[in-house]
């Protein structure tokens, strides 16, 4: 039943957001935290996984879904469910490319979800970053505490080298290494 649920849950994922990993992220949430198979803390744990290491955020998210509640079985399922639409949407966009390029409703329709897209990019950027500087909801003592103004500080270093388009991985690396020793100074 779980290979089911993981592979019809990533397959309304994939069918129902546009834009990418980002545009993803508040249905994958949604989703995730509905079933139990995430934290918001995990979700946020992963995400920063995630865009350490290759490959596309929703597939990542899938198959650490997926291979968490139902192993092996759990991730090809959850994995093929959120690249399916994709996959269909591509070799039927290719077969009728010309036609569709032209058609003044796919044009309409891309003028529609361009917006939409990016309002779900800021969506999930809010939540993401509601959890990681107030993980136990807002309360005015966060602002007392030091792993607040390390993530602030975080935050603000990896906006800037990336408005400097320092390449992503530095960005990430940085970031990382900055963690890493914030952890082991403040017992983070």
């Amino acid at each position: 039943m779980i290979l089911i649920d993981l592979f019809l849950t990533f397959l309304k994922i994939g069918a129902f957001t546009f834009g990418g990993g980002y545009a993803m992220l508040p249905l994958i949430q949604s989703e995730v935290e509905r079933h139990g198979w995430l934290t918001k803390t995990e979700l946020v744990d992963f995400i920063a996984v995630s865009e350490s290491t290759p490959g596309p955020l929703a597939i990542n998210m899938a198959t650490f879904v997926g291979i968490r509640t139902g192993g092996i079985l759990g991730a090809v399922c959850a994995t093929f469910g959120v690249v399916l639409p994709s996959l269909l949407t591509i070799l039927i966009v290719s077969k009728f490319y010309e036609k569709f390029r032209e058609s003044r409703v796919v044009d309409g329709a891309m003028f529609g979800l361009r917006p939409a897209v990016i309002g779900l990019i800021g969506a999930a950027f809010l939540s993401v970053g509601m959890t990681v500087f107030f993980p136990n909801g807002f309360e005015t003592a966060v602002f007392s505490r030091t792993d607040f103004f390390v993530s602030l500080g975080v935050f603000v270093l990896g906006a800037v080298l990336a408005f400097k388009k320092i390449h992503p991985i530095a960005v990430i690396g940085i970031s990382a290494v900055i963690g890493i020793i914030a952890g082991y100074i403040l017992d983070i």
